[in-house]
């Protein structure tokens, strides 16, 4: 499937979600509603995925988490907090770095209108 209309499939689940829930609930919560949603629509999705970690020679087993990857092409990572902040987006693009992927979503669900807070991410070569 392209990454277009995984994508796109991930942003009307999410909007779905966040319609039936609103705002002010944890995270997990709306990640566990999220892949309900997304299992629904016969996508291959992973939660919690580790990601490993290499420095040079060494191999850190630090426990790196990826909230969701789809398709093994898009990377999900969910938020409830008050705002997006530059910390969150490069944390979506290290994981985007470390997990080859080709796309990120950071979205936050404690917003009242969802589309305000989805941030849509492309992997860079160079960072």
């Amino acid at each position: 499937m392209e990454v277009n209309k995984i994508t796109e499939s991930i942003i009307g689940s999410a909007i779905e979600v966040h319609k039936r829930l609103g705002p002010g609930l944890l995270e997990s919560t709306y990640l566990a509603c999220l892949i309900y949603e997304l299992n629904k629509k016969k996508l291959d999705v992973k939660k919690q995925l580790g990601l490993p970690l290499v420095y040079k020679e060494i191999d850190l087993e630090i426990g790196y988490r990826l909230d969701l990857l789809v398709e093994d092409k898009v990377v999900i990572e969910i938020k409830s907090v008050e705002c997006l902040t530059d910390v969150h987006i490069a944390q979506v693009l290290t994981y985007l770095k470390l997990s080859n992927a080709t796309v990120g979503l950071l979205i936050n669900f404690n917003v009242s209108r969802l589309t305000d807070g989805i941030k849509r991410l492309i992997a860079r070569d160079n960072f």
